[in-house]
C-alpha cells in the first residue's frame, strides 16, 4: 500500500545557540514523527549568522544527529570527545543520562548549510553512558539509479527507480554506517533530478517524514516547496516525484516509541518530575564524566 500525504508542517525561523539563525520543525509529542523530536536546518552564506555556534550546553534523554552539506562543524563534550566533520560528514551523539557538549563552525568556513535531527530514547535507555560518534562523507553509503543520488547515513534502505518502457531498474540496496541510531530510527539524503521519481520501501508500522530543503516536490499533483516537513500515512512504500527544479530532501523513518514526551530545553524526559531531577543534577554538575 502507497502512502499517502497526512501532514505538512512548515519550518519556522528561529534562533538557537549564541544566536544561531535556523529553520525549525518541532514534532515533540507528535504521533506521525515518533521517534523523531526535531528537525533543524541551518543554511546561511553570511557568517555573522552562524559564527557563534553553539557554545557549551547540556542535554539528558535524547540523541542528536547533525549531518553538513556545506562548511564544517567541531563538536567538543565533557566525556572528552572531539570531532571535526566538513561538508558531507555526520555527527551522532545519545546524550544518555548527561553530557555538556558544544557545536562551533570551523574557521574556514565562509557558509553553512546543515541539518541537526533530534531523535528520542525510550524510557529505558535515558540514563545510559552517553556515546559519541562521527562519520566523514567517504564513510557513508551512497548510490544512484535513473533521476536519483542518495546518501544513507543510518538503517537499511531499498529504493525503485523509474525505468523507461519496459526495462525495469534494479533496486538501489544501501545500508548506512551509523548503526547507533539503526534502533530507532533511519537518515537518507535523497536528491531527485527534475521529473524524476523514486518508490522507498517501508516497513508498514514505521512513520515516515520527509524535510524538503531544496527544489519542489509533486505530492498527489499538489507542488509542495523547500522548508518544511511531509509527514506521511502507514503504508509498505512511498513514491516521491520531483517538479522540474529537481528536489533535494532528507528522508526519516522510524519505529514509534509511544511514551509520553516532556521537553525542556536541551532534556527531554517522560514526566516532569525527571525534568526538575535533569535540572537538579545538571545544577549540582553531576552531568561531569
Amino acid at each position: 500500500m502507497n502512502r499517502q500525504l497526512r501532514e505538512v508542517i512548515p519550518a519556522h525561523a528561529s534562533r538557537d545557540g549564541a544566536g544561531v539563525a535556523i529553520q525549525r520543525v518541532a514534532g515533540f509529542g507528535h504521533a506521525g514523527m515518533d521517534p523523531v523530536l526535531m528537525i533543524d536546518e541551518l543554511r546561511s552564506e553570511h557568517r555573522a549568522d552562524f559564527a557563534a555556534g553553539f557554545p557549551p550546553h547540556p542535554h539528558r534523554g535524547m540523541q542528536t544527529l547533525t549531518y553538513m552539506k556545506h562548511g564544517g562543524i567541531i563538536h567538543e563534550d565533557n566525556q572528552g570527545n572531539r570531532g571535526e566533520i566538513r561538508s558531507g560528514g555526520a555527527q551522532y551523539m545519545s546524550a544518555g543520562r548527561g553530557i555538556v557538549h558544544s557545536e562551533m563552525p570551523t574557521q574556514d568556513s565562509l557558509g553553512l548549510h546543515g541539518f541537526q535531527l533530534w531523535i528520542n530514547l525510550p524510557a529505558a535507555e535515558k540514563m545510559d553512558a552517553p556515546r559519541y560518534r562521527d562519520l566523514a562523507l567517504e564513510e557513508l553509503a551512497r548510490g544512484e539509479g535513473m533521476n536519483f543520488q542518495v546518501t544513507a547515513v543510518s538503517g537499511h534502505w531499498v529504493f525503485h527507480g523509474e525505468g523507461k518502457g519496459d526495462n525495469d531498474q534494479s533496486p538501489v540496496r544501501l545500508e548506512g554506517p551509523l548503526s547507533e541510531l539503526a534502533p530507532q530510527a533511519a537518515l537518507a539524503d535523497v536528491q531527485l533530478e527534475a521529473g524524476g521519481s523514486l518508490t522507498v520501501t517501508t516497513a508498514e508500522d514505521e512513520t515516515v517524514t520527509a524535510y524538503l530543503y531544496d527544489g519542489a516536490l509533486d505530492v498527489a499533483g499538489h507542488r509542495h516547496e523547500v522548508r518544511r516537513a511531509m509527514i506521511f500515512t502507514e503504508g509498505d512504500q512511498l513514491t516521491l516525484k520531483a517538479h522540474e527544479d529537481g528536489a533535494g530532501l532528507l528522508l526519516l523513518r522510524g519505529q514509534p516509541i509511544g511514551e509520553p514526551v516532556v521537553h525542556y530545553g536541551p532534556f527531554v524526559m517522560n514526566t516532569q518530575a525527571e525534568i526538575e531531577t535533569a535540572l537538579r543534577d545538571y545544577q549540582a554538575g553531576r552531568f561531569a564524566a
